[in-house]
């Protein structure tokens, strides 16, 4: 807290010596910030788990109860008028169309101004980890950079997720429809690392529609242990339709992959052998680019995750 207190000086006026009180403002002290605690971009944690349990890992809204059920419903009549619904479409058969809107608050890295190289390295990111270069599944999604737009607003740079600021900001710089990626860089208060819209929720409110990042999350960024691009990876993957690992505990629907091994809470780090759902089969999910763990932890997409995508993009987005 900054304290403010008096200090008598002399002054003089009118040719005789007078005595005033001042303010003198004390500075606080620098703080010393405890050696193992968590900090990203500025903000600190008492500990990583403490940034995961602060939901600021991954802001996406979750679906409510009736929406998923929606959803599911209209996903089986669907799958239902399709030819083969056990097979996905080719690998690399569906072209994703990316606009990565770059929100700054002047230049240089420091200010979110990322250079084109992070967004190239984004990226082949992106393609790597949904053509199964990482060792996952090899999806049919592959990711084309259609354009990118630089935009200087200190009040956009800070939105957060359903605030006025995010949807100026979207509304102004949004390109293409429902089969366009529109990707947002920018430094949402709190040491968010990012939020997404799901493929049901497009036609409700279009402009709404795409995925935000921290723009220190990119490959070469400061917000370790999270910039090797899977913060783009992870809402990318709830873009094309994907909930997290940990969705539901360990009982009831879960994420509605039953590739994806049942998990109580999520993961952070690289906590090998983690097994929070004893009673079902498989070891917690951690590899998985829907948990929460280290992006250097996090590898691969399943089979039917990629299944789950590929129909919910030709269902709800015309992919």
């Amino acid at each position: 807290m900054v304290r403010t207190v008096s200090v008598t000086v002399a002054v003089l006026a009118c040719g005789m010596a007078m005595a005033q009180q001042v303010p003198y403002i004390e500075e606080p002290p620098l703080r010393d910030v405890p050696a193992d605690w968590f900090v990203i971009e500025g903000h600190e944690y008492e500990s990583q788990e403490a940034f995961i349990l602060s939901g600021n890992r991954c802001q996406t809204k979750e679906l409510d109860e009736g929406t998923l059920v929606q959803v599911e419903r209209d996903l089986d009549e669907f799958t239902k008028l399709l030819e083969d619904t056990s097979s996905l479409r080719p690998a690399g058969s569906v072209v994703v169309d990316v606009w990565f809107h770059v929100i700054n608050r002047g230049t240089g890295i420091s200010n979110g101004d990322i250079p084109q190289s992070q967004i190239d390295a984004q990226m082949a990111v992106l393609n790597n980890a949904f053509s199964g270069g990482t060792g996952g599944v090899d999806t049919p999604f592959r990711f084309v950079l259609a354009g990118v737009t630089r935009t200087t607003n200190s009040t956009w740079y800070t939105m957060s997720g359903g605030s006025t600021a995010e949807r100026n900001a979207k509304t102004a710089l949004r390109r293409g429809n429902a089969r366009t990626l529109n990707l947002y860089s920018c430094s949402p208060g709190g040491g968010v690392l990012g939020w997404a819209t799901f493929p049901s929720s497009y036609n409700s409110n279009p402009t709404n529609d795409g995925v935000v990042i921290l723009y220190s999350s990119v490959p070469g960024g400061t917000a370790a242990p999270y910039n090797l691009g899977d913060t783009g990876t992870h809402e990318v993957g709830h873009w094309l339709g994907l909930y997290h690992t940990f969705q539901g505990g360990c009982n009831g629907q879960g994420d509605y992959v039953n590739d994806t091994p049942a998990e109580k809470s999520a993961a952070f780090g690289c906590p090998t052998g983690r097994d929070t759902c004893r009673n079902k089969p498989g070891l917690d999910p951690i590899r998985n680019f829907m948990d929460y763990t280290d992006d250097a932890c996090m590898y691969e997409f399943t089979t039917l995750q990629a299944e789950r995508m590929d129909a919910l993009c030709q269902q709800y987005r015309g992919l």
